[in-house]
């Protein structure tokens, strides 16, 4: 080998060694030991520390980070490819008996009786202990959790990258490791270290700062990590289940527009990624300004987190931000309203399902049954000939009459100059029956209203007068006369149908019950004749240009506003999936889902086929988050659950919570912190890109002021 070869290889080497030295350096300092692993295992380490070294670091709280490693001195010449120069993570998790515990407990108790009643003297003082017997009893033992393995591997370009593994792959429990109290340096970079192979996606590059370490209730400064923030990569939100957990009023909604935010800030980085947001709004708070955060609870907060297109204010657009509500707001002029025209023929069937569902609760009552068994789908003209598509089309034409006239009489307000049409509808022979019809003893009571209803569609009537004529046809349909026309009608007829399909008989029933007309009308609300598109696709359009949609359900009808946002799901995920299908790439949009136990299927139901037991479970793959908030772990479907990567979890006050929030993940260590800290915006949190659990003091939602 030539000398320019050896001076080259000697050069990389010095490279390497200089670039370990870096590393190491930045997570070992000298000056934070703490004690000895004195025993350990693949799960847990037990550490040996001093009072002298604890009270040096600034104490040691529960559920600390601590690391332990054989490289005592990061000046030294460190081989990366050594099993020694590595780095394992520990978590603090309760002490841990020494062997001479039993003797030192026994010294304690007699020193504590000797000052027995002395107010002035503790019972470590030196006239009460000496020296040496002090610093023996000065030593305790602590049990940590493994967390897992910092170690340096040569990537592919030559140089040296951290690399972080969930275990502990192999020890030796006859050497010893020195352990350290990470700094604030180095503590900040073990919470937001990210796997080098998720920072080639572009998405992941932009992290974000959601808060600072906080190990506990008692949150001291002289701990070393009060300054220490914590980031997300918005990235991982993306595509996936986020759960986000917690009592009332210990920050979820603070937590939630952090998110938010950080998710609509990407478009002002360099890559300009513009991500479709809907968030489901039950209480209104974060579509409408509120006192809810504001200091001064008798002012208004400015805060709402339909202003966070003023996160910046030199590219902030307005328009970015779309807010849609059921009534108008005063102080939100620009909020689009979700209703629909019920007449408008597009829009028929989206408003009969919506009947439906306000009308589904009703049991025992066949005619709603009947009702809601109804659909106006147009006849396709590719499954009849000419002759039986003309006859469909006819009947779908009454149908809508029918069905028009039923909104008329359950106070739907008509479009300006609409008028009944009932041009052919209605055949002349049927019409004469009416007319000249003459009941048998069981037909007497109805015979004055078929009569009548003759009558009627012999003009033309109005909306009103066609109420009552449907009713009259509706009882005609029942007589022996309307047999006799049918089954001549049928002989003369080119395609062997009745005049009457069962949909119009269904409909045509609703005349004769009056509380139907009544149930229909809960609905109107929803209805208005000033609109020409339906709103579940203007939201999709508005996701599709990167929008973040406000969706205020706040008034509303409970079964309604629960109808709105399966339609607007289901909207999405179809129209997702579609693109999906065609080899196109989706657009990513992100689903918030406030008060998540109204919507989502319970922990008892078991429908997969639910839209949201389908989004969490196959989102993915169209590119659908999904953010669900709600205060019980229990509330939600174990489904939805098995496929949450993103969890925000803050005081919950039952082990009923906390036994099914220990299946996932490491949050069995932090179950007695969730318990007993109720601290606001104190969550533990689990991203896809942090590696294991940190708990984090939750910054407050802030925007610049105008």
């Amino acid at each position: 080998m030539s000398s320019l070869e050896n001076e080259i290889k000697e050069k990389d080497a010095n490279k390497l060694v200089d670039a370990a030295k870096k590393l190491f350096k930045s997570l070992v300092q000298p000056g934070q030991y703490v004690g000895e692993v004195y025993s350990i295992s693949y799960e847990t380490a037990l550490v040996q520390i001093h009072d002298h070294h604890r009270k040096k670091v600034g104490g040691i709280p529960s559920l600390s980070f601590l690391i332990a490693t054989r490289v005592t001195d990061p000046e030294e010449k460190i081989d990366y490819s050594l099993e020694d120069s590595s780095i394992i993570l520990l978590r603090v998790m309760d002490a841990s008996q020494l062997p001479g515990d039993v003797e030192a407990e026994r010294i304690r108790t007699q020193s504590a009786q000797r000052v027995s009643g002395e107010i002035s003297q503790h019972w470590d003082s030196p006239e009460t202990m000496d020296a040496q017997t002090n610093n023996l009893l000065s030593f305790a033992g602590i049990k940590c959790r493994v967390i897992g393995t910092f170690f340096l591997e040569n990537n592919n370009s030559g140089d040296l990258s951290l690399k972080f593994g969930s275990d502990l792959s192999n020890y030796y429990p006859n050497k010893g490791l020195k352990v350290f109290k990470p700094n604030q340096e180095a503590l900040q970079q073990i919470v937001n270290y990210q796997d080098p192979e998720r920072k080639l996606d572009l998405r992941n590059q932009s992290r974000v700062s959601i808060g600072e370490i906080r190990y506990a209730s008692t949150n001291r400064a002289f701990q070393g990590v009060s300054n220490v923030t914590v980031s997300i990569s918005p990235a991982d939100l993306l595509e996936q289940k986020t759960a986000l957990f917690g009592m009332t009023r210990t920050g979820k909604s603070n937590t939630t527009k952090i998110i938010a935010k950080s998710v609509f800030d990407l478009r002002f980085d360099e890559k300009a990624l513009r991500i479709g947001q809907v968030i489901f709004d039950p209480n209104g708070e974060y579509a409408n300004e509120n006192t809810q955060d504001s200091a001064n609870k008798s002012s208004i907060n400015k805060t709402a987190l339909k202003n966070v297109w003023r996160s910046n204010k030199q590219k902030g657009v307005k328009e970015d931000v779309v807010t849609y509500g059921v009534l108008s707001h005063p102080d939100d002029p620009d909020r689009k309203l979700m209703l629909i025209n019920f007449y408008d023929e597009t829009m028929l069937q989206i408003g009969k399902e919506m009947i439906n569902i306000a009308m589904g609760d009703i049991s025992g009552a066949q005619y709603i049954t009947n009702f809601c068994l109804v659909e106006f789908n147009e006849p396709d003209k590719k499954y009849f000939d000419d002759k039986e598509y003309q006859s469909e089309i006819t009947k779908y034409k009454r149908r809508v009459l029918v069905y028009r006239t039923l909104l008329k009489k359950a106070g739907f307000a008509l479009p300006a100059g609409m008028k009944p049409v009932i041009d052919k509808l209605f055949n002349k022979d049927l019409i004469a029956a009416m007319q000249g019809f003459q009941p048998t003893s069981k037909e007497k009571d109805f015979e004055q209203a078929i009569k009548s209803g003759g009558d009627i569609l012999s003009t033309t009537p109005n909306w009103d007068a066609l109420a009552a004529a449907f009713e009259g046809l509706y009882y005609f349909l029942k007589t022996d006369t309307y047999t006799a026309f049918n089954t001549a009608y049928i002989r003369k007829s080119s395609t062997g149908q009745g005049w009457a399909d069962p949909d119009l008989r269904r409909l045509l029933e609703m005349f004769a019950y009056p509380k139907a007309t009544n149930l229909m009308g809960v609905v109107a609300t929803q209805h208005t004749s000033n609109v020409s598109t339906d709103y579940a696709d203007d939201i999709y359009k508005d996701l599709m240009a990167g929008r973040l949609v406000i969706v205020d359900q706040s008034s509303g009808e409970p079964k309604i506003n629960e109808s709105v946002a399966e339609r607007v799901m289901w909207k999405i995920f179809r129209e997702n999936q579609k693109m999906f299908r065609a080899g196109k790439l989706p657009q990513d949009i992100l689903i918030y889902i406030e008060e998540a136990h109204n919507l989502l299927p319970s922990d008892k139901e078991t429908d997969l086929t639910d839209i949201w037991v389908r989004t969490a479970k196959e989102g993915a793959k169209y590119k659908l988050g999904m953010i669900y908030v709600t205060q019980e772990v229990s509330s939600i479907q174990k489904n939805i659950l098995k496929n949450t990567s993103n969890w925000f979890i803050g005081h919950l006050n039952n082990t009923d919570e906390t036994r099914e929030l220990k299946k996932f993940y490491d949050f069995a260590d932090f179950e007695s912190s969730i318990i007993r800290a109720q601290d606001k915006g104190f969550l533990r949190v689990k991203t896809l890109s942090n590696l294991f659990v940190i708990p984090v003091q939750v910054k407050k939602f802030e925007l610049p002021t105008q």
